[in-house]
Order: structure tokens, then sequence, then C-alpha cells
């Protein structure tokens, strides 16, 4: 079951590009379990609105915010492992 990651960004912010890079790190380690997809909320607004953020960097796993700021590494991979699990059941 791949797990979607949304990661919503804003050229301005400082912590953006450190939550970018710990997604693409964990997406090489699981390269087949997760897909990335990489939103700028000044191109994309209205998904940002549609998640009702109102901060950034910000996080999605399969549709659902978990994350506003930069988590760590370990921190998103259990997230990530909870959320396969739970599409298992």
């Amino acid at each position: 079951m791949v797990v979607k990651i949304e990661v919503f960004t804003s050229p301005s912010c400082p912590y953006c590009p450190m939550a970018v890079q710990l997604v693409e790190d964990v997406q090489k380690d699981m390269i087949d379990d997760v897909e990335v997809e990489k939103i700028d909320i000044m191109v994309d607004q209205e998904k940002a609105r549609e998640y009702g953020l109102m901060a950034v960097p910000a996080i999605a796993l399969n549709g659902v915010v978990r994350f506003v700021g930069a988590p760590g590494k370990e921190e998103l991979l259990e997230a990530i492992k909870e959320e396969m699990a739970e599409k298992k059941t």
C-alpha cells in the first residue's frame, strides 16, 4: 500500500527546505511505499484552504495533515508505518 505524502511549502519559509529534504530522504528509504507531492501554497492556494492550513511547512499523509512544522525523520517514518498498518486492516 502506497502512502501519499504531500509537503506544503512557501518560497519565503525558512523551514520549508528542511521539510522537503526530510521527505525526499524518507522517499529514498521507502521508494516503493511512498508517493511524494510538493505543493507551493502560493501556487495552489485552493489545496491549502481545503486542508485548512494556516502555517507551513505542513505534511499530509493520505489526505490528512499530520505535521505542521518539520518533524524528525523517525517521527515521520513512524507516522508512515502507522498509515500503512491502518490501510492493511
